[in-house]
């Protein structure tokens, strides 16, 4: 057994400075729970989609994370916050590790446009080790819809997703199937951490790689501290999901390639759907 413990934090998000508010919930859970050794919290916590608190990485938003992480020696993901770079803007997140270094950052590669107007995307998957124990790797909310994304990230070693979500919408539910389908065609443990008010309706839930909930939020605040084994990861992916299918294998020795990636590819259907635009009412 390699046993990891990773706590989500589902707290209520407000579009303004909530850092001291994390730091409370921080030091509450620590103190509940001292063997927590991950902290992650949902996508944009620390201030909401207020975008008047863009700032660089690093910058004094990332040194107060890297503070609390250094003062209960744990790993920590503060959800995401607005990355202000070269004149442009990313939904981005640093990682953090015990001793307080930034060992990452990554960007979010599909902000959810149109909605998301503004947002840059990104260009680099986001993979980290914790040593001894295994390779996690880091997405944000919109980048499961594309599953893409967590293939390439499983094909470079990832054994845990974690995944920071911002839904205030009506589709929380989907999102929740988009997360136990990743989990169950990957045989990943997905940690999918919403927030609350302005932060989104709640709901985290966290899935192991045999595609069962291991728990599921309701739409209030709560502290979800989960206790993972690595080894569980390793023998569905050699024994397949619950001793059947085993779709990375199958995967790897497709006979086929798939056209829709190729540059080469006719794309005069998806051209035909339109711009990328907001729904509008129609008379």
């Amino acid at each position: 057994m390699t046993p990891f413990t990773i706590a989500g934090i589902q707290m209520h998000i407000e579009n303004d400075d909530n850092i001291p508010a994390m730091e409370a919930r921080l030091d509450q859970l620590m103190s509940l729970y001292p063997w927590i050794q991950m902290v992650l919290f949902s996508e944009l916590a620390p201030y909401g989609s207020n975008r008047d608190f863009a700032q660089p990485m690093p910058g004094p938003a990332e040194q107060s994370f890297q503070a609390m992480a250094i003062r209960h020696g744990i790993w920590l993901i503060p959800g995401s916050y607005v990355e202000r770079s070269d004149g442009r803007l990313y939904n981005s997140s640093p990682i953090i590790d015990p001793r307080g270094n930034v060992v990452a950052r990554y960007r979010k590669m599909f902000p959810f446009y149109p909605y998301e107007e503004g947002i840059s995307p990104g260009d680099q998957f986001c993979v980290f080790d914790v040593r001894g124990v295994g390779r996690f790797a880091l997405t944000n909310c919109y980048d499961i819809w594309f599953p893409e994304t967590t293939r390439t990230l499983v094909g470079m070693g990832a054994e845990v997703l974690l995944h920071p979500v911002m839904t205030t919408y009506v589709d929380r539910d989907i999102d929740i199937v988009m997360a136990h389908a990743a989990a169950a065609s990957n045989q990943i443990y997905v940690f999918d951490i919403n927030g609350l008010g302005a932060g989104g309706v709640g709901k985290s839930c966290v899935i192991d790689p045999s595609a069962r909930f291991l728990h599921q939020s309701g739409s209030h605040e709560e502290f979800i501290p989960i206790e993972i084994d690595f080894d569980q990861v390793r023998r569905q992916r050699i024994r397949g999901i619950r001793n059947l299918g085993q779709p990375l294998k199958s995967f790897r020795d497709r006979p086929v390639e798939f056209p829709v990636y190729s540059t080469e590819n006719d794309t005069g259907y998806l051209d035909s759907l339109g711009e990328l635009a907001k729904p509008r009412r129609e008379n």
